[in-house]
């Protein structure tokens, strides 16, 4: 079985106690928020044709145990296990799966998209839903009801939203710091809430009895299941956990978890559960008709609501910049992948290599944020839109997870089954239960999994038809290198790089600038960039040169899935290595750019033929991608029909 390994194998305890700070501060953050809302929405749904004691007790019974069964058992106990170099996350997972599967790794390649395409949509919803509920509280303070009406909501929402993402390109490694000690503070408080009001009904401590949950789904029919829907709310951040598990390690994350985050939780929704319990009774008793409230922020004494206001605030910005700069890994993993095109990435700080920005990524999920704020208007509306695309990335993760254990551990069919299908049952469930909630809201983040899908379906299907066209004109390499010294051309001082992705055959650059220029340059290195399977490739792997005659060398360049190619500095590296002889400001560079000419008979149909060439168009410069300093680059090719 493989073991999560953390980004230290033995570290001291200030060093543990300052990464489990800054687990806290990143990968729970939206899990952590979820009580500002989750309790709210599943009672809202279970109070449909009324509320009973036994109801919240089931209701809350649900909740515990969703968080036991899929956060604590599937996520820390099981899938940081399944890790890739210490890399969590659906495409690490997908990249492990793939190597375990070999040739038959297509499988691997689907789930690792849909469950990228399923992302985006949480990435456009966490923001929107966390935000807005923080400021709905505003509603709770005394006179804030009558004060403070929706566009006054959606006003201070939108400006948060939108400062949130303005601040990105700066970089956050300066307010970062403070992320943790803010969510551990946020943790207490919600901890200290919830015990504080545990005492006004102490019974609702019979809620950690799984019958409760049980019977409430026995007897509710097609209700259970809507409200086993609200419930999930309770849960999403979860794959957090394993997706940022290559930041921080899986041990400072599981001790976040245990020792803070999952107490602090159950105790906030049973404290949530008590006061609901002491309400109802307290209406019933005075025949007064019961209605569902902010709960959360009703638990709060009224002289501190305002604090608590701000400092749900903090935490759902918090949550949701975790979110963000997940979008803007997950984006690089999917470029190195091949399941995108090139985008430009900037690093923001130039202490820490993950610290990147996405231009475009950043402003599409603030545009789909907007309009998904201005579109629902309230936390409430937007709840039903939130669980179908984390219960999608849940089930996937499961699948994957699947093939991990059955040909990378090597376990016995049935004992691989024995463990993944309980989990796989219990995120199908979910599942259901989210999908009845399609028509409340439920589709938004179908519709932006299907239009992201989409985009990678046609990058990858384009790419592979550019390819099957260069293949079919590719000359073997081996082959014109023994041409080109029975009858060389003329000869011209220098080094030529020319970069492709096929080292074994003559890149189209060279056939070109044979054709057109005839002349040959001195040194000729044929580099081809690779992504490995796993996160990081180390500085020994990097390099591999074959060299072919006295005219031609093939170089291979291998970076990982989490790290930016640069070819010179690789080629530099290699240089002094001894691998190679280059002499930097003797170099030019060559890549093949081909001119895409849509035909509805040929390759795809015409409309996707216009999506790809806007992908192409739009892709991020090869020479900013890789690095290569823009004087030093010849681009050559020809027309490429898709």
């Amino acid at each position: 079985m493989s073991a999560a390994t953390s980004p230290q194998q033995t570290m001291s305890k200030k060093a543990l106690a300052a990464l489990t700070i800054g687990a806290i501060g990143v990968v729970f953050g939206d899990i952590g928020t979820s009580p500002l809302y989750a309790f709210r929405e599943a009672l809202g749904q279970a109070a449909a044709d009324g509320l009973t004691a036994d109801e919240i007790l089931g209701v809350l019974s649900l909740a515990l145990w969703s968080l036991i069964l899929i956060v604590s058992i599937k996520y820390v106990t099981f899938l940081m296990r399944a890790d890739n170099q210490g890399e969590g996350g659906v495409l690490a997972l997908a990249a492990l799966a793939r190597r375990a599967l070999g040739w038959r790794s297509r499988i691997a390649l689907v789930l690792g998209a849909a469950g990228a395409a399923l992302f985006y949509g949480d990435a456009i919803i966490t923001p929107s839903l966390s935000v807005l509920s923080a400021v709905e509280g505003l509603r709770t303070i005394p006179g804030g009801a009558d004060a403070i009406g929706e566009h006054t909501i959606l006003a201070v929402t939108i400006a948060i939203l939108i400062g949130l993402f303005m601040i990105q390109a700066r970089g956050t490694a300066r307010v970062s710091v403070l992320f943790g000690p803010v969510c551990v503070l946020w943790f207490m408080v919600i901890g200290g809430l919830g015990l504080y009001h545990i005492s006004d009904e102490p019974g609702i401590l019979w809620a950690f009895n799984p019958y409760y949950a049980g019977d409430f789904l026995a007897t509710h029919g097609v209700l259970g299941l809507f409200v086993l829907g609200a419930v999930f709310l309770t849960v999403t951040g979860a794959e957090a956990l394993t997706a940022d598990m290559g930041h921080f390690g899986a041990k400072p994350i599981r001790l976040g978890w245990f020792l803070l985050a999952f107490p602090a939780l159950c105790l906030n929704y049973l404290g949530q559960g008590a006061y609901t319990l002491n309400k109802l009774e307290a209406v019933q008793a005075t025949g007064q008709k019961w209605e569902n409230a902010d709960w959360f922020f009703l638990m709060a004494p009224e002289t501190v609501r305002p604090l608590l206001v701000i400092l749900a605030t903090l935490a759902t910005i918090i949550a949701s910049q975790a979110v963000i700069t997940g979008a803007y890994s997950l984006t690089q993993q999917a470029v190195q992948l091949g399941f995108l095109p090139r985008l430009r990435v900037r690093n923001t700080s130039a202490d820490y290599a993950g610290q990147i920005y996405l231009p475009s990524i950043n402003w599409l999920l603030l545009v789909g944020v907007l309009v998904l704020v201005i579109q629902f208007r309230t936390s409430s509306a937007m709840a039903a839109a939130y669980g179908i695309a984390v219960t999608g990335t849940m089930v996937i993760t499961t699948l994957l997870a699947y093939v991990v254990v059955r040909h990378s551990w090597h376990w016995p069919r049935h004992l691989a089954l024995a463990l993944i299908l309980p989990f796989l049952t219990l995120d199908l469930i979910f599942f259901g239960a989210n999908i009845l909630r399609v028509i409340e809201g439920g589709w938004v983040p179908l519709v932006i999994a299907a239009l992201i899908g989409l985009v990678i379906f046609t990058w990858v299907r384009g790419k592979a038809i550019v390819k099957t066209f260069e293949q079919r004109q590719s000359v073997p390499l081996a082959d014109l290198a023994a041409a080109l010294a029975r009858r060389a051309p003329e000869r011209v001082e220098g080094t030529a790089i020319f970069l492709t992705g096929n080292p074994d055959s003559a890149p189209g650059a060279l056939l070109h600038n044979l054709k057109h220029n005839k002349v040959l340059h001195e040194v000729n290195l044929i580099a081809s960039v690779r992504t490995a399977d796993r996160p990081q490739v180390s500085p020994e792997e990097r390099c591999e040169v074959r060299r072919i005659d006295d005219n031609f060398s093939v170089i291979i360049l291998r970076y990982g899935f989490m790290e930016t190619p640069d070819v010179p500095r690789a080629l530099a590296d290699a240089t002094e290595a001894g691998l190679i002889n280059l002499h930097p400001m003797k170099a030019s560079y060559f890549i093949g750019r081909n001119t895409l000419k849509p035909d509805a008979e040929v390759g795809m149909p015409l409309w996707q033929d216009r999506i790809f060439m806007f992908l192409q168009r739009n892709a991020s410069d090869p020479t900013d991608f890789l690095h290569i300093p823009p004087g030093k680059v010849l681009e050559l090719g020809e027309q490429v029909t898709v």
